[in-house]
């Protein structure tokens, strides 16, 4: 009897991710022009959509109460975070943790920063800063 491995569901990357919010306008607010992703749309009554490169960010309104909660913590890629944390700060946005090293990677150190957005959602900067 041959036992053949399962056929894989094709899954392999975040296509969106959704984080609930109470105030949709106050949040299309900081992450429009305080973090500054680019919005593609919004699809009334509760949903708002942001480009994240190959990931779409989805703000929405907690249709059940079992879904009114933080979200878990998405991390943003930035190119310079120091630079990043400096914009951020001048904008209002306290930060939880300024920019540090998290890991020594052998070709690069990866640096984190975290803040939280109007909703208490804890949010992640993070850079892979090449070495040498």
């Amino acid at each position: 009897m041959t036992v053949h491995a399962p056929v894989s569901p094709g899954v392999r990357e975040i296509g969106q991710i959704a984080m609930t919010v109470k105030d949709l306008a106050k949040a299309i607010d900081f992450y429009r022009n305080t973090l500054g992703l680019p919005f593609l749309f919004e699809a009334p009554p509760n949903l708002a959509f942001f480009d994240c490169g190959a990931i779409r960010l989805m703000l929405t309104i907690a249709e059940k109460a079992e879904f009114d909660h933080p979200a878990s913590v998405i991390y943003y890629k930035v190119t310079n975070i120091q630079e990043s944390v400096a914009v951020l700060k001048a904008r209002g946005v306290a930060f939880e943790s300024d920019a540090h090293v998290i890991a020594k990677m052998p070709n690069y150190d990866l640096w984190m920063a975290f803040l939280r957005d109007p909703e208490n959602n804890l949010l992640g900067l993070m850079c892979e800063v090449p070495r040498g």
